[in-house]
């Protein structure tokens, strides 16, 4: 059984942007495995509490996550 299991901070997404997630994931996984996995293809959207992740040894926030990247974007 094909399985993703997105981390995202919680709070951050709407249902339709979890929906489009589960959505993309399981289409990726049709596109390399065939139809045959689509009615298998597990994708877990699971919130993270903010602060209970970091990158590089440090602890990344939500507000931290949502500032603008480099190119103003």
């Amino acid at each position: 059984m094909p399985f993703a299991n997105l981390k995202v901070p919680a709070g951050l997404l709407s249902a339709e942007e979890k929906q489009r997630l589960v959505t993309g994931v399981t289409e990726l996984y049709v596109e390399t495995f065939g139809e045959r996995a689509r009615p298998n293809t597990m994708v877990l959207v699971e919130e993270v509490t903010d602060g209970g992740w970091g990158v590089a040894g440090q602890v990344l926030t939500r507000a931290m996550l949502q500032q603008p990247g480099p190119s103003g974007g």
